[in-house]
């Protein structure tokens, strides 16, 4: 998930912010959030999701659900940003053997 323009705006306080609701959107949506890296400019998820899931409708539900959240208890953002995330995603599948490798990828993240 990309913030609008690709603006650095999820930086502390709004990164621990961030993490908290996307482990609520999973926890409500009985996903299972197997990693999660917080940038300033984007988002890594590692999303276990029950395969009649759509991929779109999964990325909404985090989208919407934080977008709202994070307007809402943090009206600092509401002013550099009018909506929160464009329309764009990545999203791919692996399989048991990759998973490690996208984990290990994502954690390594916050460091580069």
């Amino acid at each position: 998930m990309v913030p609008k323009y690709r603006r650095k705006v999820l930086i502390a306080p709004y990164d621990t912010r961030m993490r908290e609701i996307i482990a609520e959107v999973a926890d409500k949506a009985e996903l299972i959030a197997h990693a999660i890296e917080v940038m300033p400019d984007h988002v890594h998820l590692f999303v276990e999701a029950d395969p009649t899931l759509a991929v779109a409708e999964i990325v909404n539900r985090f989208k919407g659900r934080s977008s709202r959240l994070m307007r809402q208890k943090l009206p600092a953002l509401r002013l550099r940003l009018r909506t929160p995330w464009s329309r764009s995603y990545y999203a791919g599948s692996v399989d048991h053997v990759s998973a490690k490798v996208v984990k290990a990828h994502i954690a390594a993240q916050k460091g580069s």
